[in-house]
This record gives structure tokens, sequence and C-alpha cells, in this order.
């Protein structure tokens, strides 16, 4: 009777040597790599976007593209800060009573809105028309957020040696200041 359970558990230990540990080697290695692309092509999307100042719809259609080229599903979350200063007044009807300070206010504008914008439900215009560009103004701030919605090889190997559900294979932001005005 022990002679069978030892040589039972060394063909379980065979079996996970031989295929599992390699399946999931190899689909964390295919994770880095989706993780490594994802992290470039935000950086080149935000950064142009920040150089330019603005949005184009074949930017964010060539952006979405090589995003897609991973295999993986990505929720896509577009943070635009603009800033805005409002004078305080003691009587906001009447100019003449400036106080002589004034309050930094940053408006926030979400991937929704901005889809709007580059891709309006009505109308026809040809996809590059300036009018449906989204611009930002100098000084403003632009971020993207990048997360997998779909469940990758490598994270269902791990739930189902761990038994427990993981966070996302692929998160990155990257973000910063609108250095320019190029529209």
């Amino acid at each position: 009777m022990i002679n069978a359970a030892s040589k039972l558990l060394a063909v379980l230990l065979a079996v996970i040597l031989l295929y599992v540990y390699p399946a999931a080697e190899t689909a964390d290695r295919q994770d880095d790599m989706a993780r490594m692309t994802v992290v470039q092509t935000v950086t080149r999307f935000v950064d142009a976007v920040r150089t330019k100042g603005y949005i184009s719809p074949a930017m964010f259609a060539e952006f979405e593209e090589q995003m897609a080229r991973t295999g993986n599903a990505y929720e896509i979350s577009m943070e635009h800060l603009h800033k805005k200063y409002v004078p305080h007044y003691s009587d906001p009807m009447d100019q003449s009573t400036f106080s002589g300070t004034y309050e930094t206010v940053q408006d926030g504008y979400y991937a929704a809105q901005i889809k709007a914008k580059l891709f309006p439900s009505s109308g026809v215009q040809a996809l590059d028309d300036p009018g449906r560009r989204y611009t930002m103004a100098m000084g403003d701030f632009f971020t993207v957020t990048i997360k997998n919605t779909n469940r990758t090889p490598a994270m269902l190997i791990r739930e189902w040696l761990n038994g427990s559900a993981q966070a996302a294979a692929v998160f990155t932001t990257y973000g910063g200041m609108v250095l320019n005005e190029d529209y």
C-alpha cells in the first residue's frame, strides 16, 4: 500500500514538473510581454498627446489597435485636468468688488467625454476633420490608465493552483503635463 502511494505521489509530482510548471512559466512570460507592450504603447500615446496638445480620432484608433495586438481586452481610462482661475468677489454681480485673490480649480474631463468629441454620434465628419480633435491647453494634465478585463492563461493557472482570484495581470498608469498646443 505504501509503495502504491509513493508511486502515485511520484507520478503526480512528475506531471506537475513536466507539464504544469512549464505551462505556468510560459503564460507568465506572455503576460510580461503584454505588460511591456502596453507600457510602451501607453507611453508613446500619452507623450504624443502631451506634445501635440490634442487627441485625434486617428491617434486614438491607432492606440486601441496597438493595445488589441496583445490579445487581451482592456479598460481604457483617460483623464484630462484643465486648470482654471476663479477670482473672488464680495458681490459676484459687481466686478468692482474684486478682493484681489483667486482660487485655482481643476476641471476634469474623462474618457466618455473625450470619446464623444472624437467619435460624435450625429453628423458625418471625416476622420481627419479638425472639429473632431479633442484639444487641451498648455499646462493641463493628461493621464491614461489601462487595466485588462479578461482572464489571461497565467491568471487561470494561478487560480487553479492557488484557489483564489488574482488582480489584473496588466495595469498601467502614465501621464503628465501638456507641453504644447500644436493645433
